[in-house]
């Protein structure tokens, strides 16, 4: 038979359950919520970030300073060329060594008009095909901005292996009165503008044609100079 509402009954185990979990909440909304206090950063954290800020602050100003100067001063490399050359001798001393006499007039050249430089490095060499007959190094000198100087490079080869295949060619064109040498310059140069400067390596490449020795004369040439 169905049992009215009014009769329902209730185990006292469950009574005792809901009296409990009332009385948990209870005091869980009594007792007052602990925070904690907020952590302090440590200094060398702030010098940190500080320092950095300073360090990211001087590159942006550098960067920009430097943007100018290529802008309004438009800094160019100084030029490597030469206007003159004299083959004086030629000989093998035996089928496979070579000795020679060379001299050319080197033209160095600033072609910037707010920009001194400095050649705190030179170094010349004197190839023929790719083979190395004779070397030379110049004094360190300084350019004023606009200026050219002129230089004369005189190279000696003496007892120069050549392969059979180069001295034979060497031989071929002496006869024919056309003589191909290759001059290779290195340069360390150093720009100053104001008390700033900055310096960079340079390099200078001539392909020169010549009459034949005793008396050889420059007829043609092809410079240029690059970074």
């Amino acid at each position: 038979m169905a049992t009215p509402l009014n009769h329902i009954i209730i185990s006292k185990q469950a009574v005792n359950q809901q009296s409990l979990a009332s009385n948990l909440a209870d005091d869980k909304s009594s007792k007052p919520m602990l925070l904690r206090p907020p952590r302090r950063t440590n200094p060398i954290t702030w010098c940190g970030a500080i320092l950095c800020l300073i360090f990211s602050l001087f590159l942006i100003l550098a960067g920009i300073v430097t943007l100018i100067i290529f802008l309004v001063i438009r800094p160019r490399y100084p030029l490597f060329d030469t206007t003159s050359a004299s083959l004086n001798s030629i000989y093998l001393d035996s089928p496979e060594y070579f000795n020679g006499d060379f001299i050319f007039l080197a033209n160095f050249s600033n072609p910037n008009r707010k920009i001194d430089i400095t050649f705190e490095y030179l170094d010349i060499e004197l190839y023929f095909f790719d083979r190395l007959i004779a070397t030379q190094a110049i004094q360190p000198f300084t350019q004023r901005r606009g200026e050219a100087r002129l230089e004369s490079v005189h190279m000696v080869s003496s007892l120069v292996y050549l392969p059979p295949n180069l001295a034979m060619d060497l031989q071929k064109q002496v006869q024919s009165n056309r003589v191909k040498y290759n001059i290779r310059g290195t340069f360390r140069v150093r720009a100053r503008l104001g008390v700033s400067h900055f310096s960079y390596w340079l390099y200078g490449r001539c392909q020169l044609e010549m009459t034949g020795p005793p008396n050889g004369v420059l007829v043609a040439r092809s410079c240029r100079t690059k970074r």
